[in-house]
């Protein structure tokens, strides 16, 4: 018997298990932390195991990778071929039987359920209390802070027909006795959900924690402050997203929109951006090849050049580095933070690092791909999550003239760095959440 706190998480999918890495972190900074144990319900939880946070009962991979945003019916198939069932029903009984093995110990026992409502069921029926990090649903998928979005496809009505993103029977376990805290992913949800007596708080998003570059974010304003900036490079960062083989056909995608940027922005008549230099800088993920992306570049006619001409500093002296006309290229795996930080605009193909661009006070054109994660309905429904801070490119071939709208708009730039900070929140989600959990479940 132990007065420690003994902790399941529960979370379904890779950015649902980083998020939930994020606070138990936190929670193990804290004065008397909880013992923490983890049951990935989509994947094998690579980011618990790399903090060596012990895993209980089977994990297993589905064809879907949890995607199911284009052929629906049939992706599920494929997981239930794969043997979803079967690892379901597992999962039910590895959670019971982990709170039940708690209880016979006499240790005090919780559940947290991050993601959408399937680690929520899970958590309402393990026979613990619990708590739900809500990172799947926001109430700007279907409103925004002056109401209900004009929509004209049949299915918009049942996103919203009971008057929240979250169903009813979504509510339902989110009300329970047992449900001690509901962590809503935005104050626009937080509010919508406290009308309707769910346990809420209203802490932030956990998605724009450690975000923090290698240099220095404050501003030093000099007496040539205005020229400077006047002359200083305009800065892209290009995000194809980190599912192979879909980011390679993203970043073909992302290629052919470089190209129309340039195109648009080095002829002699554009007036949009003072300088007329621009530095691309490719945010890859780990797991991609940089030599393919490599290859992409150089068949657009990107030439290699030193790292030490580019015309600013950057942090990852392994990048590879482009030059063509007055342009340079960086294709880094080492300096994410810095990418997102020294922006000034995006050209997006992904899902969370689109999110964190747009917390920055950022815009990101997205442009809509194949799949299965990035196609046309997720980009849609990212544009309705994001608001102004998204701009929707049909066609890569037209990039070039709707930055050239945006950057000649800077009312427009001052609204979409507001509403990405609304959207986003603050940075420090998961250190708050940590500590109301242990207030709640303790």
């Amino acid at each position: 018997m132990t007065s420690q706190l003994q902790l399941l998480i529960l979370s379904n999918g890779h950015g649902e298990d980083v998020i939930a890495v994020r606070i138990l972190k936190e929670l193990l900074q804290l004065e008397n932390p909880p013992k923490i144990s983890a049951l990935p319900l989509v994947g094998e939880g690579y980011a618990y195991q790399k903090l060596n946070i012990p895993i209980v009962g089977s994990v297993k991979t589905m064809p879907s990778g949890g995607f199911i945003y284009m052929d629906a019916g049939q992706q599920l198939m494929r997981d239930v071929q794969g043997g979803l069932l079967k690892l379901t029903l597992n999962q039910i009984q590895t959670t019971r039987e982990w709170v039940q093995a708690q209880k016979q110990a006499g240790n005090r026992s919780a559940v947290l359920a991050v993601g959408d409502i399937l680690p929520l069921l899970f958590a309402s029926i393990s026979g613990a209390n619990y708590a739900f990090v809500g990172t799947a649903k926001s109430e700007y998928y279907v409103r925004d802070d002056a109401g209900l979005l004009k929509r004209t496809n049949k299915g918009a009505y049942w996103e919203n027909f009971s008057g929240s993103i979250y169903h009813p029977w979504e509510r339902w376990l989110m009300t329970r006795q047992r449900c001690k805290a509901v962590f809503p992913r935005d104050s626009l949800t937080t509010k919508i959900l406290q009308e309707m007596r769910v346990p809420v708080f209203d802490l932030g998003n956990p998605m724009m924690d450690n975000l923090q570059p290698s240099f220095p974010t404050h501003r030093v304003y000099a007496t040539d402050a205005e020229h400077q900036e006047i002359i200083r490079p305009l800065a892209v960062t290009l995000l194809p997203g980190s599912r192979i083989p879909e980011a390679y056909d993203n970043w073909e995608q992302i290629m052919i929109a470089v190209s129309s940027l340039m195109e648009t922005m080095l002829e002699r008549n554009s007036v949009s951006h003072g300088s007329k230099i621009l530095i691309f800088l490719g945010a890859i993920a780990p797991n991609l090849d940089s030599t393919i992306l490599a290859q992409f570049v150089t068949s657009h006619g990107w030439k290699p050049h030193p790292i030490t001409e580019l015309p600013v500093k950057f942090s990852d002296r392994k990048a590879l580095t482009f030059k063509q006309r007055n342009a340079y290229f960086v294709l880094t795996q080492n300096a994410y933070n810095d990418c997102l930080h020294m922006a000034d605009i995006a050209i997006a193909m992904a899902g969370t690092a689109t999110e964190q661009f747009v917390g920055l006070g950022k815009p990101a054109l997205t442009i809509p791909g194949k799949g299965p994660q990035f196609n046309p309905i997720f980009a849609e429904a990212q544009s309705r999550l994001l608001g102004n801070s998204v701009i929707l490119v049909p066609h890569a071939e037209n990039l070039g003239k709707q930055v050239k709208n945006l950057l000649a708009d800077p009312d427009k730039l001052h609204a979409i760095a507001e509403n990405g900070l609304l959207r986003m929140g603050k940075p420090g989600a998961a250190q708050r959440i940590a500590e109301c959990i242990m207030e709640r479940l303790s």
